[in-house]
């Protein structure tokens, strides 16, 4: 079978996080599976030195085009390009606009149907037309959480979706300390951690209210690339006067991670909505307990190893906070790292290999 993929999201940024972390990992592991397939690897821009290397069947085919390239360029090319792949697979809530051959697309989250208010009119049109497009027409579904599966049976009313859970690189996400690292980043424990991007939906904001109304002796670690809105959380650090115990690290590369988190009297990851949260699985690999939101699909990935809080409740953070550091670490700890062995880009990959071997029966 011959299979094409759009791995731009992989290839975007070696800062990678959310959907590009996604596409990267799942990447290089079907890249590694045992398999007679031909992958063919579509992308905007050359290959950046990182993703997988060129080999017998495993090819790139990048096609430049400065916009509209899902609707245009790439649809232009499965039509007349010859071979076409059997089928083709986008990482990314973007499937080609028209295909001659049957499509697999994978859907994150939806959250932005609920919070149109956190983006322009311009990228939320956007969101909502292309998403609603290539669920309706694709041969299948692929989506990384129970949660986000009956979002897409409630909005789209497709059916034919397949849960497929991301995984976390097991190599790196170890228990791992180095002081020289904290150094780096300007860090002093006892610390408790949030990372990922700064934007509304993550709720940095409640999280440093809840650090606020704590009095904990800790300080809090605020990692991540800004994202968008976030003037107001550097706002509220200083309105709080928290300069000296709130740090920002700015994007960390991911060798750093895990140091970050092992380091970490606890993560805490409050948000209003998550497709997924890989740093959460990451978190728990490293022997860290994880504080997070009861809501969307974080009760998936903590399991019963989770601390969950309500984040609209400023208090229940505050008690996940004290929580996590308090008697029942140890605890939280061991069960977090047994919950990290239900998760693996191998297994993931393996199931996506599945699903798009079967995609041509839908033609």
């Amino acid at each position: 079978m011959l299979i094409g993929i759009d791995a731009n999201e992989a290839n975007l940024t070696r800062a990678r996080v959310g959907i590009n972390q996604y596409a990267f990992g799942l990447l290089h592991v079907i890249y590694q599976l045992p398999t007679t397939h031909h992958f063919v690897i579509y992308l905007k821009t050359p290959p950046l030195d990182d993703l997988p290397k060129p080999r017998k069947n495993w090819e790139y085919r990048v096609i430049p085009f400065p916009k509209l390239w899902t609707q245009t360029r790439l649809p232009f090319d499965l039509y007349t390009h010859s071979p076409r792949p059997d089928v083709f697979f986008s990482m990314t809530h973007y499937a080609p606009r028209w295909s001659p051959v049957p499509s697999v697309v994978a859907i994150m989250d939806l959250g932005f149907l609920q919070t149109p208010e956190q983006f322009t009119a311009k990228d939320f049109n956007q969101l909502k037309s292309w998403t609603g497009y290539s669920i309706k027409q694709a041969a299948k579904i692929i989506t990384i959480s129970e949660h986000t599966k009956k979002d897409i049976i409630k909005y789209y009313g497709r059916k034919n979706i397949t849960v497929i859970y991301p995984g976390y690189d097991k190599k790196l996400f170890r228990p791992t300390k180095n002081a020289k690292t904290l150094t780096k980043y300007g860090i002093k424990e006892p610390y408790l951690l949030f990372l990922s991007s700064l934007k509304p939906s993550k709720n940095v904001e409640g999280l440093i209210k809840a650090f606020h109304q704590s009095n904990l002796p800790h300080n809090l670690v605020i990692s991540g690339k800004k994202g968008w809105l976030y003037n107001k959380i550097f706002e509220i650090v200083k309105q709080l006067k928290l300069e000296d115990r709130v740090i920002f690290t700015g994007f960390v590369d991911e060798p750093d991670v895990p140091v970050l988190m092992t380091h970490a009297a606890a993560f805490v990851m409050p948000s209003f909505f998550e497709g997924f949260g890989i740093p959460v699985l990451e978190a728990m690999a490293c022997g860290t307990p994880v504080t997070v939101s009861q809501i969307a699909s974080l009760p998936e990935v903590a399991g019963e190893a989770g601390i969950y809080v309500n984040p609209h409740d400023i208090a229940s953070i505050v008690s996940g906070l004290k929580t996590a550091i308090g008697p029942r670490r140890k605890e939280f700890v061991k069960m977090g790292l047994e919950r990290v062995k239900l998760f693996s880009w191998d297994k993931c990959a393996r199931q996506t290999l599945a699903c798009l071997e079967t995609a041509t029966a839908n033609r």
